[in-house]
């Protein structure tokens, strides 16, 4: 493709497409600047296809640090490896607006590989990614049923904003980001602090809009640039029939119609795996009324079932689900016997494991799952590093999938997308939600651990998590529950089920997931099997969905009403203080030696603010009381005045003593300050490491001088004199030495004759 440049103007400001400049080997290649953000999607789809039962559409986003200027650490670690959390995330966003687009049943390996070239801080380059790597499927050979575009909608002070900055994110209320055509949705990922409903109706109308423009002019793209499309039935396809076969396929349906009310929809309190077993059944029924006939000389019984049993396993589930949908919209029907507005029966608990800080188990159906909260230190804080910014959390959510939770036997092997997404979706949606950090400063981990799944399991983890972080006492502002909306479509004809399950998730449908606390939305996700969705869909989802989450709201209230109002006796206290921000030094120490001293002899952590505040974290509380008195006196800010119970003498010399009064303070104890009767050697009265009570009784040019005479009672007719400025004592004092009698001086001054005959 030759090198060619497109620009247009999208709200006012110019968005360039290139072609033909870069990755030239690619089926496609597009590079998308806005600002000076840069993004370049290249896409590739195999020669060959392959023999399995799902499209293999591969979506990478992938983060290059010299886009923003920066250098990757820690020390030894420069390269981008292991893909960041978010570049996860905007990997799957892509993925899940692109996959609907794709003919389900082809075989071929197809890659969408998005790489940021220049970030420029202000223009995000997750839903120019989504443009980029969009407009690179319209304009190349592989089949694609584009065009779709992509928009952010922020909202500030009740006004919608079009792509806003990243400065502007700062103040949103609201960022909705939608992939779509201009007349139907099929991607959503949304943030909220409680916005309603209807004003989410609204944000949705406006994506709509601003996304019409991208779309005229991708099609205009294509028009001129565009490669034509590979045909279909030109590639190899998994699900190919010959024509003998699919007049079999055709015969076999038939045959197990009349058997679905036995096998599909008499199971009303049936689980997934009893469901399964059941539809095993009819597989075996049809099998064993049909496999005689295919008996023939090249073909005996075995290998005739075998034939068969191969042969339903193509277009057996399809072929379940398109049966589930067409009973929903022809009579309102569903598997286990539910209203297409009915939740499965709900269970909330709280309080499992002692030890723990705070758990919460809830089920929906057969869907189960278990949080556990755990408190640490703000020290314990999550580190962030991707190619945008750098930072910490103080709240992370972890999801956690095991294979048991379907019945399942897999190896395990960590994380994976889906985890990842799942996790960071229940935690959007309890953000909003969590006191200040001011109010309370600990570290928050929530770990959701699904114990079993058929349905949205996400959303069960929001539920969950939030009897578990009450059940710890985190002071959130409002419970949170979450839902997941389902469809069964077929041609104009369509009806939103409440509460999604197993075999309801097939093609046509949608999988469409709100938080929300009473007063308003917190988070949405939704990604559909079917080309998108239109307003009318969405606007009657929305407003379903909000008597379901009422509803969850109830059973959640009722097994924890509020938060615990103390914390598990096992989770850590963190005790605050706020110091002089300019005594973090002395705190902290040369090297982190001071702060280091304390942590381990007090068994405790020590966090320090810019600001001056210290939080101290123990579960033991005299020791973090111990570390904070101590911190008090190394930022305590001597006045004259001031007395210490226990200063300790560090060092001696001829006209005094030095003693220790703060961590970062000494003070001058002078010989004439020991007593008020005379004292011949400052040994007599104090020695290294003794603990001694003085009152301070000058400040003078950051020095310090302090006394135990004032604080003793004077004795009988003592008279305090003032100082002359003659020379008379051994501390360099005047006539008298210093304040005190006279009678309190030492040997008389030696004439200068006299110190002549000494020598």
């Amino acid at each position: 493709m030759n090198q060619q440049k497109f620009t247009f103007e999208y709200e006012g400001k110019p968005i360039t497409i290139e072609v033909g400049r870069l990755a030239q080997q690619a089926n496609a290649a597009v590079t998308i600047q806005f600002g000076e953000t840069i993004i370049l999607a290249t896409v590739n789809m195999s020669k060959s296809s392959r023999d399995v039962d799902f499209f293999p559409l591969m979506v990478d986003y992938e983060e290059k640090y010299y886009a923003a200027g920066r250098i990757k650490g820690p020390r030894y670690l420069k390269r981008e490896g292991r893909p960041t959390e978010d570049a996860v995330l905007n990997g799957r966003m892509i993925d899940r607006g692109l996959r609907p687009r794709f003919p389900q049943n082809l075989r071929n390996d197809i890659q969408v590989i998005c790489t940021p070239l220049s970030f420029d801080g202000v223009n995000k380059p997750d839903v120019l990614a989504m443009l980029a790597a969009a407009t690179a499927l319209h304009i190349s050979d592989i089949p694609f049923n584009g065009p779709v575009a992509a928009v952010r909608i922020g909202r500030i002070n009740g006004e919608f904003i079009i792509n806003p900055t990243v400065e502007e994110l700062e103040q949103v209320d609201l960022e909705l980001i939608v992939q779509g055509d201009g007349e139907q949705i099929c991607m959503v990922d949304c943030d909220a602090q409680e916005i309603k409903d209807e004003d989410l109706v609204l944000a949705f109308a406006e994506a709509m809009r601003a996304m019409a423009p991208i779309i005229e002019f991708m099609n205009k793209l294509r028009a001129e640039i565009g490669i034509e499309k590979v045909k279909a039935e030109n590639l190899l396809w998994a699900t190919d029939f010959t024509d003998e076969e699919l007049k079999l396929v055709n015969e076999l349906k038939q045959m197990m119609l009349p058997h679905l009310d036995k096998f599909l929809f008499n199971t009303p309190k049936g689980s997934k795996g009893e469901r399964k077993l059941i539809l095993d059944g009819l597989k075996e029924l049809v099998i064993n009324d049909s496999k005689g006939r295919l008996v023939n000389e090249d073909r005996n019984e075995a290998e005739a079932e075998k034939y068969l049993k191969d042969l339903i396993d193509k277009f057996f589930i399809e072929f379940i689900e398109e049966q589930v949908s067409l009973n929903i919209l022809n009579s309102d029907r569903r598997v286990d016997g539910r209203k297409l507005d009915e939740i499965r029966e709900l269970k909330a608990d709280v309080g499992f494991f002692e030890r723990l800080h705070g758990t919460g188990l809830f089920s929906r159906g057969e869907t189960q799952v278990l949080s556990v909260v755990t408190l640490g230190a703000p020290g314990d804080q999550l580190s962030l590093e991707n190619m945008e910014e750098e930072g910490t959390k103080k709240y992370f959510h972890h999801y956690n999938f095991p294979p048991y939770c379907v019945g399942e036997v897999k190896p395990l092997r960590g994380a994976g997308r889906r985890e990842i997404g799942h996790g960071a979706l229940a935690e959007k949606a309890l953000r909003p939600m969590l006191p200040d950090e001011l109010e309370f400063p600990y570290t928050i981990r929530v770990v959701s651990e699904v114990m079993s799944s058929n349905g949205s399991s996400s959303m069960a983890s929001t539920c969950s998590s939030t009897l578990a972080l009450m059940d710890a006492g985190i002071p959130i502002k409002k419970p949170v529950s979450g839902i997941a909306m389902g469809l069964a479509s077929e041609g104009g004809r369509w009806k939103i089920l409440t509460d999604l399950q197993d075999l309801e998730d097939g093609p046509g449908g949608m999988d469409f997931k709100l938080t929300s606390t009473r007063d308003g939305i917190t988070a949405v996700q939704m990604d559909c099997k079917s080309t998108g969705l239109k307003m009318d869909i969405i606007k009657g989802t929305i407003h379903q969905a909000r008597q379901a989450l009422d509803q969850i709201l109830n059973t959640i209230e009722t097994a924890i009403p509020t938060p615990r109002v103390e914390l598990s006796e096992y989770a850590p206290r963190i005790i605050t203080i706020m110091i002089n921000p300019e005594k973090i030094a002395s705190v902290i120490g040369p090297g982190g030696k001071v702060v280091r001293e304390l942590q381990d002899r007090f068994e405790v952590q020590i966090d320090i603010q810019d600001e001056g505040q210290v939080l101290i974290t123990s579960t033991n509380k005299e020791n973090a009381e111990g570390a904070k008195k101590e911190i008090a006196e190394i930022v305590r800010e001597v006045a004259v005045g001031d007395v210490f119970e226990e200063a300790i003498v560090v060092k001696i010399i001829s006209i005094g003593a030095f003693v220790k009064l703060t961590p970062g303070t000494d003070g001058m104890l002078r010989i004439s300050e020991l007593d008020y009767e005379y004292v011949e050697k400052i040994t007599d009265k104090v020695n290294v490491g003794d603990k001694i009570k003085v009152k301070v009784i000058k400040i003078e040019r950051g020095k310090v001088e302090v006394s135990m005479k004032a604080l003793l009672t004077p004795p009988p007719g003592y008279v305090e004199r003032k100082p002359s400025y003659n020379r008379d004592r051994r501390d360099g004092g005047g006539r008298s030495g210093g304040y005190g009698r006279r009678d309190s001086r030492g040997p008389p001054r030696q004439s200068s004759d006299q110190r002549e005959r000494r020598y």
